[in-house]
């Protein structure tokens, strides 16, 4: 699913999240090929759905690195971005 940061980066900043819960990207690989391959499609068909030609796409790794939400997501950020990343 994907979902509109309720603190937006950037003029867009969406979350993408898959279905099923993993912790963080360094979990990635409990999901097979397939599944993994429909996640990375999802994120560019989010951002093309959304009308971004050019953006981001960030996924933070751990609370050092600024994750504070503890289930897998991505952030896609298009147009001006703003303060820290995301």
């Amino acid at each position: 699913m994907a979902i509109k940061d309720i603190n937006p980066r950037a003029d867009v900043h969406l979350l993408v999240l898959p279905e099923r819960h993993v912790d963080s990207f360094r979990d990635v690989g409990e999901f097979d090929a397939g599944e993994s391959k429909r996640m990375l499609e999802f994120v560019a068909d989010t951002a093309r759905d959304a009308g971004l030609d050019d953006y981001r796409v960030v996924v933070n790794v751990g609370p050092s690195a600024g994750q504070t939400v503890f289930h897998l997501h991505w952030h896609v950020l298009g147009g001006r971005v703003t303060g820290e990343p995301a």
